[in-house]
């Protein structure tokens, strides 16, 4: 069959633009639709002016602290009230009468004052303390022989320690004595200690240092002080 139609007439042809045409009409009439919805706006977050006046109406109480409750009352005074004694004494002191004549003798009664004794030892009195030959002797030549007396003394009885003198110990050891008033010797002590052995023998010696005559200053007997070097040496 043949086709009357002219190509330009022909409607088939165009379908396709016609379907886009369609679409582009659809699409603008949707965005057009758009634009012009509107929407409700809701005002929230304020107060009415009913719920002002209720809020004006309650009254919230603030909390307040209480004043301080008085001071108590000062304590009563005790008063102390002196009640005049009136009340006789019957009882007198009585003395007795004493028959004084000028025969009457008067007896004084004396007292004996204790003598207030200073132990503290002197390192130098008026007459030192001596030894042996050297009592007959005064001032500073006394002092220095009654010294040669000791160191002869100790020098004659002191005996070394045989376990000391065999692991080679030796020094000098100082020895602190006092010579009482009786001429006695008390409260040695060793100053500077070598090793226990010698200690000991250098306190042993002294302490069997005879009698001295004792110190004396202004004529009383005193107690005196000295320091004595015993020495060890291995020969």
């Amino acid at each position: 069959m043949e086709k009357r139609k002219t190509p330009e007439a022909d409607i088939e042809r165009k379908r396709v633009a016609w379907r886009i045409l369609g679409f582009m009409a659809v699409f603008a009439f949707i965005l057009s639709a758009l634009a012009w919805t509107s929407y409700e706006i809701k005002e929230t977050g304020g107060l009415a002016f009913d719920q002002l006046d209720m809020l004006e109406d309650e009254i919230i109480p603030v909390a307040t602290t209480p004043p301080p409750p008085p001071p108590p009352p000062p304590p009563a005074t005790t008063v102390i009230e002196i009640v005049e004694d009136e009340e006789e004494i019957e009882e007198e002191l009585v003395v007795e009468d004493l028959d004084l004549d000028e025969n009457t003798e008067i007896v004084e009664i004396e007292y004996e004052e204790e003598e207030v004794v200073d132990d503290t030892p002197f390192m130098v009195v008026e007459n030192m303390p001596a030894l042996g030959e050297c009592k007959e002797l005064r001032g500073d030549e006394r002092n220095q022989c009654t010294q040669l007396e000791i160191i002869k003394f100790i020098q004659k009885n002191t005996k070394y320690p045989p376990i000391a003198k065999d692991a080679g110990i030796q020094g000098t050891v100082f020895v602190y004595f006092v010579v009482d008033r009786d001429g006695k010797v008390k409260d040695a002590k060793v100053l500077r200690p070598v090793d226990s052995r010698l200690d000991k023998e250098a306190l042993r010696v002294v302490n069997s240092l005879p009698t001295f005559e004792p110190g004396k200053q202004r004529g009383k007997s005193v107690n005196v002080q000295y320091t004595i070097p015993v020495k060890f040496v291995i020969r």
